[in-house]
């Protein structure tokens, strides 16, 4: 009986999410592919050849990087795609397409001047890419493998294949020491980024693809293609979902791991829960297209991206 009744109440509190508009709008060159957070700029790839800095604070785009176009299959030279970027002590990462058999370019940029790590010719089938340090870059591959470049050499420290699915999303802990893999097969892995060695599996929750995970203060979220938003404690391993009504693109952790937020429904809207109680606090309304990145500031604001050339900046009051 008192089961049946924290689920009315869950459900009761769903029904009067309060419903809040994006406060700002930034427009970036072309559609916004990948978007990380550091100390007040954002920093975005588009499928416009370009990593772009947002400033919070000037509101303002500081610092554009441009990469070489590349040859379609008809040998035109199109934009090529910055599906990843990071930035980390004066130095910026860009993964992009390279046009050729599904291989990717890595970029390194630092002091105005932009080098070449990986090209086709490596043949490295990469998805996504990560600063773990200054001199290492956690890449995640197609074929759901992990492992680690030194920038220096060149060269992987190791390479290990968590599973025979195709690899979706990877994201690191705060202090980079640890990043949670997602595959479609609905199994997440933990691993240790020094080493490679995989530290748990978080499974039960999600029985299909994974479309993308965030990391915070010992807890990992996850996407799902199976309608499910679910939520797991690294430490005892142990997790929880909350139903969608449609396949779930993008999820995102506040600083404190108190509240979620998924993209739940058709309409791309993002729902804000609860951590610990799975109510639904808050209704994003306003994203045009189907979405691919949450990012939480703080505890109030956040910021979203979607297959579109606009991100969106949120404010929970």
């Amino acid at each position: 009986m008192i089961k049946i009744l924290v689920i009315l109440l869950l459900m009761i509190c769903s029904m009067y999410a309060k419903e809040y508009q994006p406060i700002s709008q930034i427009q970036a060159s072309g559609i916004a592919k990948d978007m990380v957070l550091k100390d007040d700029k954002l920093y975005i790839g588009t499928d416009h050849g370009m990593l772009q800095v947002y400033d919070l604070k000037s509101k303002k785009f500081i610092k554009h990087i441009d990469i070489p176009k590349v040859k379609d299959f008809m040998g035109d030279e199109i934009f090529a795609r910055v599906s990843s970027v990071d930035f980390y002590d004066g130095r910026y990462l860009l993964l992009s397409d390279s046009g050729k058999g599904g291989y990717a370019n890595l970029w390194l940029h630092e002091n105005n001047t932009t080098k070449q790590l990986l090209s086709a010719k490596d043949k490295r089938a990469l998805v996504k890419a990560r600063f773990i340090d200054k001199e290492h870059i956690l890449l995640g591959y197609l074929g759901n493998e992990a492992s680690l470049l030194d920038v220096n050499t060149k060269k992987e420290r190791y390479r290990v294949q968590l599973s025979e699915s195709k690899f979706s999303d990877f994201a690191l802990n705060e202090d980079r020491s640890r990043a949670v893999f997602s595959c479609e097969s609905g199994i997440l892995y933990v691993i240790d980024t020094k080493t490679g060695k995989v530290i748990r599996e978080l499974k039960g929750q999600n029985l299909d693809n994974v479309y993308k995970v965030d990391y915070k203060n010992h807890k990992v979220s996850a996407a799902g293609q199976d309608r499910r938003g679910s939520i797991y404690d690294v430490d005892s391993g142990k997790g929880e979902y909350i139903q969608g009504s449609f396949l779930i693109y993008a999820t995102g952790l506040s600083p404190s791991a108190r509240l979620v937020a998924f993209a739940m429904d058709e309409q791309n809207n993002i729902s804000i829960y609860s951590v610990s109680t799975k109510s639904k606090i808050a209704l994003l309304k306003g994203q045009k297209s189907t979405l691919n990145t949450i990012i939480f500031k703080d505890e109030e604001t956040l910021f979203s991206s979607s297959d579109d050339k606009t991100i969106m900046q949120w404010k929970l009051k």
